[in-house]
């Protein structure tokens, strides 16, 4: 039975795609090199998403302004791990922590942000299930830059062509372009510490 809130991504033995959408000056020099570098900021927080669907409803697939290039990044799942392990909740899920104050005392020290989502179905439209995003603060992003990522696939060129696919109302065909996606199992104290359920 599908779970309210789990983690559906696509992954192998060593490696978890997440997804990123950015302008061409930082996009392109990130696909060349496999990490990102300036004007992308090391200053501020940076989202990244497992679920496909969930960033072409933030990126209105890749038209808006800034976020014309979707970028498919390959983390190192131990770092993966590393990151839930030190994420933190953006409120204060009561299944999660004993009281308010404990969850504001943990938040305003997180390196690591969680944040569950309603996940979108290929038409756009909301779904029950709720999708994972994981905020990696300043104090992380050098070493998500240069430690974490093992490649960074430009998947602009897929999107534009399931996209297209979409406005042609075939969306059964748009929908199996999209990147496979399956529930990525976790260790029981990570999940209870995320509000897997």
């Amino acid at each position: 039975m599908s779970k309210h809130q789990e983690i559906r991504a696509h992954y192998d033995n060593k490696t978890i795609t997440v997804y990123q959408a950015y302008n061409k000056l930082i996009a392109l020099p990130a696909i060349k090199n496999n990490k990102f570098e300036a004007p992308f900021s090391f200053t501020r927080m940076a989202w990244i998403k497992p679920s496909y669907l969930w960033l072409m409803e933030r990126s209105n697939w890749g038209t808006k302004n800034n976020q014309d290039y979707i970028l498919g990044i390959k983390l190192k799942r131990i770092f993966w791990e590393k990151a839930l392990q030190m994420g933190i909740l953006t409120d204060p899920d009561h299944l999660v922590y004993k009281s308010g104050l404990e969850w504001e005392q943990k938040f305003k020290e997180a390196k690591v942000h969680i944040q569950w989502d309603p996940e979108r179905n290929i038409e756009g439209s909301k779904l029950q299930e709720r999708t994972i995003q994981v905020g990696i603060s300043r104090f992380l992003i050098e070493e998500y830059n240069n430690e974490w990522i093992e490649e960074i696939i430009d998947l602009t060129p897929l999107t534009k062509k399931i996209n297209q696919l979409r406005k042609q109302g075939k969306y059964s065909e748009a929908k199996r372009l999209v990147p496979k996606e399956r529930i990525y199992s976790l260790p029981e104290v990570i999940e209870k510490r995320i509000g897997v359920r």
